[in-house]
């Protein structure tokens, strides 16, 4: 049993009420470590801490502060197995993916510890003849972070470094269901020759601790990747002291295919968007569009291959899809199911929770795929956030334009064709912050990612990013200081 406790100063800090909570590996059930319970004075105590050390963090050179995130992303590296396997058995995502991504997650800490010190002012050439103007960017202060369960080092990263290189100070409140991996990895900040302060972590309930943090006065930005539900709460509550805010929520996204695809890379691209993390990614190709001359080969060769997916234990390299990540989330997905078929979508593959050889579902669900779809059923409307494909039907391009904007939500989308005039208009007509061409989960840290509409506001990666953290200044200085009418604007 491992037992964690707040990270705050760079201490372990025991949470105010002396209460945990119990951590379930996903795949066996088991409770294999506890995180704090934390309440109020366990968020202002972080608070607190990260104010007073964003008070010299500011004054860091920037070139300093990018050799510390280069540093980081070292001991990144020469960790990412331990942090991978920590990460597995918190999430129960495949140990295949998260391996890989532990040591990428590096990459966007080496980018932002070049960009720190790369963060420049301009001269304006106003139509002030004795006055002159420069700009500077500011660090906002203390940040607050929130972090799914999904993948909570991967989000984090594209967050934490982009904070940092701006001149911020750090509070992180990881969710509850997957703290450990975020509690383990924040002692490499110390390593690294961090101040204490400037990167703290506190867990517990977002009703306990969350809202707290949210909403307290001496945090200047929220930064929260989650569901467009949550992000309202927090954008209503930020919207009080005028906080700033990036919300990264969640998402519907259409993955289309034309008749002129090549349809082998399109049925892949579709099996990676939709059933890759058991279906638990933001940006899940969750609505199919298949052009109706080619539906049903498509469907076809859809079940085909997904029928042979590997599920089971995360930790094996041959397994492709783990188990859901909480119980609670388990049951909503099969209840979404059920759903669909009482809509009339008609599944022709899975629809059940995956019984393994000791008749145990271990949280894992079948892939599932409905055909029949109908673009307002709430199947092809809601966010399921599992491995459930709902397929709709489309006559022409303008047809699947119509049906792939009509949601609330618009985080991403899939286009796959051999026109590229074809994807070139669909990419200026699709209402989504990322567009894929003849692929589909491509990220980088040098490309912006966000959505429109209710997948939410801001964007993380790339150079825009570390906007999002600075405030910009403009500094006025006279050339001729000469008296004037005090009553007339200069």
């Amino acid at each position: 049993m491992n037992v964690y406790n707040h990270y705050i100063g760079a201490e372990s800090i025991q949470p105010a009420t002396g209460e945990y909570l119990d951590s379930q590996n996903p795949y066996t059930g088991e409770v294999w470590a506890q995180i704090p319970r934390g309440n109020a004075d366990d968020a202002n105590r972080a608070v607190a801490t990260a104010k007073t050390a964003f008070a010299s963090w500011k004054r860091t050179k920037p070139d300093a502060r990018g050799k510390l995130l280069l540093r980081l992303a070292d001991l990144i590296e020469e960790n990412s197995e331990r942090l991978a396997e920590i990460e597995v058995r918190d999430n129960g995502r495949v140990y295949a993916e998260v391996s890989g991504q532990m040591k990428y997650i590096a990459e966007w800490y080496r980018y932002y510890g070049g960009l720190a010190d790369k963060v420049e002012g301009s001269v304006i050439p106003t139509d002030k003849s004795n006055s002159f103007n420069f700009t500077r960017h500011e660090p906002l202060g203390v940040v607050t972070m929130i972090t799914p369960w999904n993948s909570p080092l991967l989000l984090l990263g594209w967050k934490l470094p982009t904070a940092l290189a701006a001149g911020n100070t750090v509070v992180i409140k990881p969710s509850e269901f997957t703290s450990a991996s975020t509690l383990e990895f924040v002692r490499l900040f110390e390593e690294a020759g961090f101040p204490p302060g400037v990167v703290n972590v506190v867990t517990g309930l977002g009703t306990e601790i969350g809202t707290v943090l949210v909403s307290h006065p001496d945090v200047a930005k929220i930064a929260f990747t989650g569901s467009d539900t949550a992000g309202k709460q927090i954008y209503k509550s930020a919207a009080e002291d005028f906080k700033h805010v990036s919300l990264e929520l969640g998402g519907k996204s259409p993955n289309i295919v034309f008749e002129d695809a090549d349809l082998e890379a399109a049925v892949m691209g579709v099996i990676s968007g939709i059933f890759a993390a058991a279906g638990q990614l933001c940006i899940a190709g969750s609505r199919l569009l298949v052009q109706s001359s080619i539906h049903d080969l498509v469907v076809e060769r859809l079940v085909e291959v997904a029928r042979h997916t590997q599920l089971g234990d995360p930790m094996n390299p041959e397994t492709q899809v783990g188990p859901v990540t909480t119980p609670l989330q388990f049951k909503k997905v099969l209840d979404y199911i059920d759903i669909a078929a009482k809509e009339g979508a008609r599944c022709v593959l899975g629809g059940e929770a995956h019984i393994d050889a000791d008749g145990i579902s271990r949280q894992i669900i079948q892939p599932t795929i409905f055909v029949d779809v109908d673009n307002s059923m709430r199947i092809a409307q809601e966010e399921v956030f599992g491995p459930v494909l709902s397929v709709i039907r489309f006559d022409d391009e303008e047809d699947a334009i119509v049906k792939a904007n009509d949601t609330i939500y618009g985080l991403a989308a899939g286009v796959w064709t051999s026109d590229i005039g074809r994807a070139i208009r669909m990419s200026e007509e699709l209402e989504a912050g990322t567009v894929w061409i003849n692929t589909y989960r491509d990220v980088s840290f040098t490309s912006p990612f966000g959505g429109y509409k209710h997948s939410g506001l801001g964007r993380e990666s790339g150079v825009e990013a570390i906007k999002e953290y600075l405030q910009t200044k403009s500094v006025w200085i006279s050339t001729d200081p000469s008296t004037e009418n005090p009553f007339v604007m200069r």
